[in-house]
């Protein structure tokens, strides 16, 4: 593997740079054509189906491939993957941008999710493999975290924008001259890090792996929108888990494996899986409630809705770089169950919410959920790549991705059905409505408030009273259920992360840091016994060890 202990401070936070903003345009990529497909169906004139996979190919593809690229990318080398990867995200969302036809746009929709997944597990090995005194490479990651929550929020306002000027393909085509920067400032800054023995690859795991999470993701993500009891769903969803199990005792027995299962048996690095899984489905479906509530029930803008919704991603800005100095105070378990106590707090706050609720009463509480959200980041993301293998953190960041990416969509599946079911059952029709007005009503509050826009009154102010109280009822009862979800997950990382050090030092790691009480001080002949006794989660910084000379 390359030694990045001698890079200068320019290229390392020059690669923090590169980094967080592919990082941020991947999430962008994943909202920002919300948006546009009124203005795409009016043009391209796709079918239903077809308007269902322009809008899901992408995280299709790019969940189903994460777990191999992380891998590639430890073979063949971190920068490299990421540079590829960048300059065909770059011809894909050319393609994107220009497509005439509804297919042709599916097509590089999979194709920009297959450049994605290149870059997602490049992106946080490379500052994991950069930055190798851990006061900074803690600092480095909560920037990371930070600044990644804030694409899923910033598409929404970087579509409306665009929009309101351009055609609907100017959405896509904004990746282009960033990515053009990226590749060009990458290969001046980046530093070329890689496993020197990675082995044969298993090319059957790879195939596994793949179908299995393509199945996995579809029947997850299909079924929140569709129900989980349609045909296609449930075969998706039996068959992507019985090709993930096979796919998970293939990788105990061989000698190569795809992913390290060791790993997953660890409760630092599962602690930390687990409290990214448990944030991401609260904030997934927090973001599909709260988009529908300022859109449907207030009456704004797509626009003004996005920029809303930014308060958010601000507490991640602040979260996410303050977590560094939070893990010193109080160490690592204590820093993500303040955070996930935070974002409780936040959700209980929200369940208090109106019709006519003032944005300047909603606003501070959804910073502090994005604060929150920036603390558990910041801790989860490094405790995960540090406590991997040095040579496997493109694999290890991959498990976490690929964790997230299933966690929106069991977020949208389980509190987006509870916001869906308790809207139907809240609502209170009047009486003598049309047939096709009911069925409308019952479909969606944005179905509910179009029709009784339309009908004289008392009819239609009537429907559309009870279709905003109705779906306010249903954020009481989903962000309640998932205050609960975060309090579980709160008390179950003060478990996972217990005993795991404030300071996890890196074994190339040269400087101070490697001298401070409550660190894991990592010797050229002793990081297998520090990596032995934290994966009991004892303090190890305590285990008297022979200094190599």
């Amino acid at each position: 593997m390359t030694s990045s202990t001698n890079i200068s401070a320019a290229r390392k936070w020059g690669t923090l740079a590169i980094c967080t903003v592919a990082g941020l345009l991947l999430g962008i990529d994943n909202t920002v054509l919300n948006l546009a497909i009124p203005d795409l169906v009016r043009e391209l004139n796709p079918s239903s189906t077809q308007i269902l996979w322009i809008a899901d190919a992408y995280s299709f593809a790019l969940a189903s491939l994460l777990v191999v690229m992380g891998g590639l990318g430890d073979r063949i080398g971190r920068k490299k993957l990421l540079l590829v990867g960048a300059g065909c995200f770059g011809l894909a969302s050319l393609l994107a941008a220009y497509s005439g036809n509804p297919d042709l746009l599916i097509v590089a929709r999979v194709l920009q999710g297959i450049a994605g997944a290149t870059l997602m597990p490049s992106t946080a090995s490379l500052i994991r493999s950069t930055f190798t005194v851990a006061k900074e490479r803690t600092l480095a990651m909560g920037i990371s975290g930070g600044v990644g929550a804030m694409g899923f929020a910033v598409g929404p306002v970087v579509g409306g924008a665009l929009l309101n000027h351009f055609w609907w393909g100017s959405v896509f085509l904004i990746n282009v001259p960033v990515l053009v920067l990226l590749i060009g400032a990458g290969s001046v800054l980046l530093v070329e890090s890689r496993d020197p023995a990675p082995g044969r690859m298993d090319w059957p795991s790879l195939l596994l792996s793949v179908v299995g999470l393509f199945g996995a993701v579809y029947a997850v993500q299909t079924g929140a929108h569709d129900g989980f009891e349609s045909l296609p769903v449930l075969v998706a969803g039996v068959g992507g888990v019985l090709v993930l199990t096979v796919f998970v005792l293939r990788q105990s027995r061989i000698a190569n494996p795809l992913i390290d299962l060791p790993l997953l048996r660890e409760r630092a690095f599962a602690g930390s899986v687990g409290a990214n899984l448990v944030t991401i489905v609260s904030v997934s479906a927090l973001s599909l409630a709260f988009s529908q509530y300022f859109q449907d029930v207030r009456g704004w803008s797509p626009l003004s809705a996005g920029l809303a919704l930014l308060a958010g991603p601000v507490g991640a800005m602040i979260g996410g770089p303050s977590s560094a100095a939070m893990i010193a105070g109080v160490g690592r378990a204590r820093t993500t169950a303040i955070g996930l106590g935070l974002m409780t707090v936040s959700m209980v706050g929200l369940s208090s919410i109106g019709v006519s609720t003032a944005y300047w009463v909603i606003a501070p509480i959804v910073v502090v959920n994005g604060i929150g959200m920036g603390f558990i980041f910041g801790v989860t993301q490094d405790t995960m790549l540090a406590t991997a293998p040095k040579e496997r953190a493109g694999a290890a960041a991959a498990i976490g991705e690929t964790a997230m990416e299933l966690g929106g969509g069991l977020g949208i599946a389980v509190l987006g059905s509870v916001l869906a079911g308790a809207y139907r059952g809240g609502l209170h029709l009047p009486a003598g409505l049309p047939e096709q007005a009911v069925a409308a009503a019952h479909q969606s509050v944005g179905g509910a408030m179009a029709t009784g826009a339309a009908l004289p009154a008392p009819q239609g102010p009537a429907l559309v009273s009870t279709a905003q109280n109705a779906f306010v009822h249903g954020i009481h009862i989903s962000t309640l259920i998932g205050a609960c979800i975060l309090a579980v997950g709160a008390v179950a990382s003060l478990y996972a992360l217990r005993g795991v050090p404030a300071v996890i030092e890196d074994p190339e790691a040269e400087g101070p840091d490697s001298e401070e009480s409550g660190s894991v001080r990592s010797g050229s002949v002793r990081s297998e016994s520090v990596r032995s006794g934290f994966r009991r989660g004892e303090e190890v910084a305590e285990i008297p060890l022979p200094i190599a000379d």
